[in-house]
């Protein structure tokens, strides 16, 4: 993952890729399949609020789960 035409690298976190867009969004997507959640976009923000974000996200799945 090098620098490549002036964006940001990626970051990996807790197996997703956060990926830094040029409007200072987010683009989160799976690392790998089976995927636990689906690909998406995040508003403006730092990197610590998509972490908080996805980590979120994951605890309503992981909540889900355990109601079904």
């Amino acid at each position: 993952m090098g620098f490549m035409n002036g964006q940001e690298p990626s970051v990996r976190y807790r197996g997703f890729l956060l990926m830094p867009q040029t409007n200072r969004s987010w683009l989160v997507r799976p690392e790998r399949s089976p995927m636990r959640l689906l690909p998406f976009r995040t508003p403006t923000c730092s990197l610590a609020d998509v972490k908080a974000l996805l980590d979120w996200r994951l605890a309503q799945e992981e909540s889900e789960i355990g109601v079904a």
